[in-house]
């Protein structure tokens, strides 16, 4: 005979004592499920169903309570604040919603089990190299999801604007092209539900932040696709968006306050002021403009002062990470939000997650301005960050500048050169992101005029820059677009992610030569980082530019790895004397792209055009 402890007949006996009435239908609540162990023991629950305001909330699982109910506006939402002991059991327990004594709605909740190890991850790092991809262009690996019954946009790959059909699966098919590319972190642009009527593809307008588009796959998709990553030694980084969702998100439907949009709700267009944010002489409605501002009327923004919004947009980058099992962040458009929010934010997952990495989207030319936002900085104004990492957009334009422009004094090399020394001002420059393109920039080929010397420069200095490098997907088949901003040409279709493709970048089927010398250059450069820690970890010495020439020096304990870029139509010979702080007499090498070795009597002959890879030999 089985016999229930005293305490359970009691519960039992009193929940047969509430009458049920009529159930409310939960339409939603979020986040659906959450874990036993995090280091935050606050947990609050967005409830939303008709007329769920009134409601008690009643459950019994031991070292889970709840301490508080929060109310907005509209009564059909109810905020639950719950509390979970440090040694709470992961398992399920029932909500009861109650209302004059009568159960009007239940729900049942899960406390899962983390992964082993889950609170130490580690997140990217100078180790990787990151591939960001627009997922709808990359590869269609699963045609039956290309249409959508419920989603307003269907296919249409003749149009730039449309969606393409690429997805989780075709990414995940691309896995061992991307391992043996040298790829070791992959970041996809968002693929949260994006339910609008066009231009869904991007990603950039949820209307649903906690579930995978279905045209993409589904959330169980994703986790099997960084697992599958994982695998094979590469991360998975996810792009996050907390400024703006969009306009057909299932809050809009039934908004919980006008407040949790800016500008009451109402459109009222961003100037851009980015500097706004730190000018002491910045005038407030300035300052509002900028942070408040809608980017379009599409894309409501929305406000984190709100205390029940910040915890729901924190909790669910959280969730994100604990559930798809993250190596990294990706924070679109950075600044645009509330900057105390940011800090909350960023603080939170680096609490929870200390070896964690974020890196936020600042698209400024200016370092002051990048520099603001990254941890450690001691800003004038007092402003703390918790970011780790951001987009080195200040180094990608000098990079261009660099490689465009015609040599002179205060042009052509000595951009870069000069910007690299305003690493003064960043208190980890080695953990920004440099990219040579991403999905809103023009690409990096056609902007230096499909100048093949100039592009293998470009690939160099990239991996072999004292940053974290990101290369945006078909750059290293010399992907091509318009000069000026075309975002459907940009994110143009990866050759051979689609049947029928008569050029296939996977298998080399009908690339040109220039394509495949191009991808064997990224392949090499990137292998060669991977596995060699001095590109990783080694210090950095450069040598201002002379005669078109410039050059510098990757360095960590006996490994040296030498570069010479030089933008003249001749040879040039370079004097070795110049290096002897660092470089030996008669120094021999290595060339990393040749394999051939080079012997030097004190001079190195550098082609015309050309850029030389070194590694020393001792």
């Amino acid at each position: 005979m089985t016999t229930i402890h005293p305490i359970k007949a009691a519960l039992l006996s009193l929940a047969l004592l509430v009458p049920v009435a009529h159930a409310a239908k939960i339409e939603h609540l979020e986040p659906a499920f959450w874990w036993a162990g995090m280091k935050e023991p606050k947990l609050q629950l967005m409830v939303h169903a008709k007329d769920i305001q009134q409601a008690q909330v009643v459950l019994s699982y031991p070292g889970v309570k709840v301490t508080g109910l929060q109310k907005v506006e509209n009564p059909n939402y109810l905020f639950v604040d719950l509390e979970l002991s440090p040694d709470v059991k992961p398992g399920n327990f029932e909500l009861s919603f109650r209302q004059n004594g009568k159960v009007v709605a239940k729900h049942n909740y899960s406390l899962l089990a983390r992964q082993q190890g889950s609170a130490q991850r580690q997140g990217f790092s100078q180790k990787d190299l990151i591939y960001l991809i627009t997922p709808d262009r990359f590869v269609n690996g699963d045609a039956t999801n290309d249409e959508v019954k419920g989603l307003t946009e269907g296919l249409n790959r003749a149009a730039p604007g449309g969606r393409h059909g690429g997805d989780i699966a075709g990414m995940q098919q691309a896995l061992p092209y991307l391992q043996q590319l040298g790829v070791t972190q992959i970041w996809p642009q968002p693929l949260t539900e994006n339910n609008g009527p066009s231009y869904s593809y991007h990603g950039y307008a949820a209307t649903d932040l906690y579930n995978i588009d279905p045209r993409f796959g589904s959330n169980s998709d994703y986790k099997n696709f960084v697992l599958e990553a994982n695998k094979l030694g590469i991360g998975v980084i996810q792009d996050i968006v907390v400024n703006h969702i969009g306009s057909n998100h299932w809050w809009l439907k039934d908004l919980p306050e006008k407040s949790w949009l800016n500008y009451n709700s109402s459109f009222h267009p961003t100037n851009h002021a980015r500097t706004t944010v730190q000018d002491p002489y910045a005038a407030k409605i300035d300052a509002k403009a900028f942070v408040d501002g809608w980017f379009v009327d599409s894309m409501p923004d929305l406000n984190q002062r709100h205390p029940l919004l910040a915890t729901y947009l924190i909790q669910n980058s959280v969730w994100w990470v604990e559930y798809a099992n993250l190596s990294g962040i990706r924070e679109d458009t950075y600044s645009y939000a509330d900057k105390d929010f940011l800090t909350q934010w960023s603080k939170r997952l680096m609490t929870e997650y200390p070896n964690f990495n974020i890196v936020g989207e600042e698209w400024s030319a200016n370092p002051v301005v990048v520099s603001y936002w990254q941890k450690g900085k001691q800003n004038s104004d007092g402003y703390q960050s918790s970011t780790p990492s951001m987009m080195d957009f200040p180094l990608y334009y000098a990079l261009l500048a660099a490689l465009t422009e015609e040599e002179a004094w205060d042009k052509g090399w000595v951009k870069l050169y000069e910007a690299l020394g305003n690493d003064v001002i960043y208190p980890d420059p080695t953990n920004l992101v440099l990219f040579e393109g991403n999905h809103d920039t023009a690409r990096i080929f056609s902007l230096l005029n499909e100048d093949r010397d100039l592009y293998q420069m470009a690939m160099i200095y990239l991996l072999t820059a004292p940053r974290i490098p990101q290369l945006y997907y078909g750059t290293e088949i010399l992907k091509q677009s318009p000069k000026q901003r075309d975002d459907g040409l940009v994110r143009s279709d990866f050759p051979g992610g689609w049947a029928g493709d008569t050029v296939n970048a996977f298998t080399g089927k009908g690339l040109s030569k220039a394509q495949q010398q191009a991808q064997q250059l990224v392949k090499t450069l990137a292998n060669y980082r991977k596995n060699n820690t001095v590109l990783q970890q080694g210090q950095m010495k450069h040598f201002s530019p002379v005669d078109g020439v410039y050059s510098y020096a990757r360095y960590q304990g006996k490994t040296q790895v030498w570069v010479f870029f030089n933008k003249n139509a001749e040879a040039k010979t370079v004097d070795l004397n110049r290096y002897s702080e660092l470089m030996p007499t008669n120094a021999r090498f290595t060339d990393l792209l040749t394999g051939k070795n080079i012997s030097t009597k004190g001079k190195l002959e550098l082609p015309a055009r050309g850029s030389l890879m070194l590694q020393l030999k001792l």
